[in-house]
């Protein structure tokens, strides 16, 4: 058993059709074919049930899979030890990260990450839970996770880094009479806030069941509030752009503050304030240098925003 037959194994199972990864590693199907036919027999178990056309993982297949992920990452990450070595910087940061911290801060983390390292090239993944982040960093799938949290989640041994709060705000159409603000200012001036009861008839934009934002309208609605759920969508990316067209009101963390405002949305906090707390996870073995100098830029984040590392950092 060889890393090229665990890379053509991993081509497999993302794809799970041996026509469709031989594309994807430019090599010919009987190849492909040959090499996993190779690995099988020596490990004694086949990895694959051919189904049609495709295939299905078996058991011990489904077993393989995040060692194999760590055994070509550690040679990726050899590889890299020895480029930087010679003076390279070459290499890829691998992350996974959930829509709103995948606003900020990766926005700012990356273009701080690639202007010290212009040669770098960050892969950034979708996930729309905390445990969907932290499996894909446990498998493998991802050297680094950005999630969001109500509270710090069960990360099973993973590495923390504690980044920052983002509190919920209420993001409202630009044209029409918004829920009144607590304090009688503007909607989006500095410390415009809304109270709860006062979304009152309020038409809202909601994401599906499981984020903390869905918790806090199915709260309020649940309290009595004479709200209204207008629209239930899956993808988050969605629900601005909803908002922008006058459809309704959302509730979502203040990562999108700026891009709401920039665009003529009214944004103001909820009150009182519900917090999503970001953080940075990784497993707790040796980083490739790439993800070594992403952690480094989170922590110059973390310096110049006055925010310290928490207790989950080692």
């Amino acid at each position: 058993m060889d890393v090229r037959q665990l890379t053509y194994f991993l081509a497999v199972v993302e794809t799970m059709n041996f026509g469709r990864a031989a594309e994807q590693l430019y090599i010919a199907q009987p190849s492909l074919s040959q090499a996993i036919g190779t690995l099988e027999r020596e490990l004694g178990v086949p990895l694959f049930h051919r189904v049609g056309r495709g295939v299905v993982l078996s058991d011990a297949g489904a077993q393989l899979i995040e060692p194999a992920r760590q055994v070509v990452r550690d040679l990726e990450a050899a590889q890299a030890a020895a480029r930087s070595a010679r003076g390279l910087t070459r290499g890829r940061v691998e992350l996974i990260a959930m829509p709103s911290p995948g606003m900020e801060p990766l926005s700012t983390l990356i273009r701080d990450f690639t202007a010290a390292h212009p040669a770098m090239t960050v892969t950034a993944d979708a996930a729309f839970t905390p445990e969907d982040v932290v499996q894909a960093v446990k498998a493998g799938r991802a050297e680094l996770g950005l999630l969001g949290a109500a509270t710090p989640p069960h990360t099973g041994g993973l590495r923390v880094l504690p980044i920052e709060d983002q509190p919920l705000v209420l993001i409202s159409p630009p044209e029409g009479d918004p829920p009144p603000d607590q304090r009688g200012r503007e909607p989006g001036a500095e410390d415009a806030t809304v109270a709860r009861e006062a979304l009152a008839g309020a038409r809202l934009i909601v994401s599906k069941q499981g984020s903390l934002m869905r918790r806090l309208v199915d709260d309020v609605l649940t309290s009595g509030v004479d709200a209204q759920v207008v629209v239930e969508v899956e993808h988050r990316t969605s629900i601005l752009p909803m908002v922008l067209a006058g459809v309704g009101h959302a509730v979502l963390p203040s990562s999108w503050t700026t891009l709401a405002q920039r665009s003529g949305a009214r944004v103001r906090r909820l009150e009182p304030a519900v917090l999503l707390r970001i953080a940075l996870v990784s497993r707790t073995g040796s980083l490739t240098p790439a993800a070594q100098a992403f952690v480094a830029c989170v922590e110059d984040y973390l310096a110049g925003t006055g925010v310290a590392a928490g207790p989950g950092h080692r």
